[in-house]
């Protein structure tokens, strides 16, 4: 029995001690190192390397060498064997009068169809190549536009965090004026709902950032984020290149080039076909052995299909239809990727417009108007509505300038895509960032 409590005593001694170890050493977690910030450029080496969707690219070319291997190979050799003259009636019933025949068989190919037919493989291996081209840019350009998206929220945070400050600076404002007389409990009740709407709007955009970190990482294959957020300006535009000069360089983007390509496999498969003219030789050289006198004798034989030409035309006649259809799939290919490059390129013009006259004016007027309606309030020649309806105009303005900033920055990403290089020279325009601003006045 004294053994047993002495072992609870002990047990207990150590379950005390591990507790004041614990909490004595709440810094263990600490020691890890914070999570770094996420560049684009990190984004798209991580994609590169581990995307599933370029990585099918290898197998498919896999095959596509396979193919061409055996597109090389010229005809194989058959062995044949064959009896006649046996298990019939009369002479030649039984085996005794049978004619065994053992007999080597090919084809000689003629029309040059072995390097027509390689020609074929090497134009798909061409097409899979700008195939994955193009591919790369659709999925580089998908990743550019979920790191703004995220560096977006990331912006907003910090718009609804300076909204829940101005929201506490009212609070405690009304409340001091609640207690002198000069505000009554409904605004105080106002201020105090307007503050927890705030903290709700804050929580909301910090949960939609968490959501849109997991469809960044998706793009390497990763389930969670090794990243705490993303580095970048929002606010950075560049100097763009001319339309003309845009659209010159889309003539020569894989998006394009790989109608040129489809092009070259369609003439390569219309010159395969156009060889199917050339009737090829079938040969036979074997040795014949006849049973009833034990003679031995060589055959040979050449056969040729005829009117070979004649019935291929319909082959011929599809592959030229096939070569024209992708002519015209380039034309109206083309006409499409102007439009789109147009858009996007107006459409940037105008944000970047926007957000400069937003951060010039817009935004500095609001400000000063917030800190004389919040002056003037203080003095009691103002409204609370009136200090309400300020701070809200403050807000929806910088928001207005974020969404503003996001959609040129995703508008420049498509001209990126589709020209498949950067839009601009990143040199400073000299347009003032909202970082190098105040923002708000409490």
């Amino acid at each position: 029995m004294r053994n047993f409590i002495t072992l609870r005593v002990a047990l207990l001694c150590v379950i005390y001690a591990s507790t004041n170890a614990w909490a004595e050493a709440p810094t263990t977690f600490e020691k890890y190192p914070p999570l770094p910030k996420l560049t684009l450029q990190s984004a798209l080496q991580k994609t590169m390397s581990h995307n599933p969707q370029l990585h099918q690219f290898s197998y498919t070319r896999e095959r596509l060498l396979a193919e061409r291997d055996l597109s090389a190979l010229t005809p194989g050799y058959e062995l044949g064997m064959t009896v006649e003259n046996f298990a019939g009636s009369g002479e030649v019933g039984g085996f005794d009068a049978a004619e065994v025949t053992v007999a080597l068989s090919s084809v000689i190919e003629l029309g040059d169809k072995r390097t027509t037919r390689v020609s074929v493989a090497d134009a798909r291996l061409d097409r899979l190549a700008l195939e994955k081209q193009a591919q790369t840019l659709d999925v580089l350009g998908d990743v550019t536009n979920a790191f703004i998206q995220v560096l977006t929220t990331q912006e907003e945070l910090k718009v609804t965090t300076e909204a829940v400050a101005l929201s506490e600076s009212l609070y405690k404002t009304v409340q001091q004026r609640s207690i002198s007389g000069a505000a009554s409990d409904a605004e105080v009740m106002r201020a105090k709902a307007a503050l927890a709407q705030s903290q709700l709007r804050e929580e909301f955009v910090r949960q939609k950032g968490e959501r849109q970190k997991i469809s960044l990482a998706k793009f390497w294959g990763e389930t969670n984020t090794q990243f705490s957020g993303v580095e970048g300006d929002l606010y950075t535009f560049g100097n763009p290149r001319e339309f003309s000069e845009l659209f010159s360089r889309i003539q020569q983007s894989p998006a394009i080039e790989i109608f040129a390509s489809e092009t070259r496999l369609k003439e390569a498969e219309l010159r395969l076909a156009k060889t199917q003219n050339n009737a090829d030789l079938n040969w036979q050289l074997g040795v014949r052995q006849l049973q009833a006198s034990g003679d031995t004798g060589l055959t040979f034989g050449i056969s040729m299909p005829l009117f070979s030409e004649r019935r291929n035309g319909s082959r011929i006649s599809a592959a030229i239809a096939e070569r024209d259809a992708v002519l015209n799939q380039r034309t109206d290919r083309l006409l499409t990727l102007h439009e789109r490059l147009f858009t996007a390129f107006s459409q940037r013009q105008q944000y970047v417009a926007a957000y400069q006259r937003l951060i010039q004016q817009i935004i500095p007027d609001l400000e000063k108007a917030l800190s004389l309606t919040k002056d003037a309030y203080e003095r009691g020649r103002l409204r609370y509505q009136d200090w309400i309806a300020a701070q809200q105009e403050l807000q929806i303005a910088k928001q207005q300038l974020i969404e503003t900033a996001s959609a040129a920055l995703l508008n420049q990403a498509v001209i990126e895509q589709l020209t498949a290089e950067p839009l601009t020279n990143f040199t400073s325009t000299g347009t003032p960032t909202p970082q190098s601003r105040t923002t708000g006045q409490q």
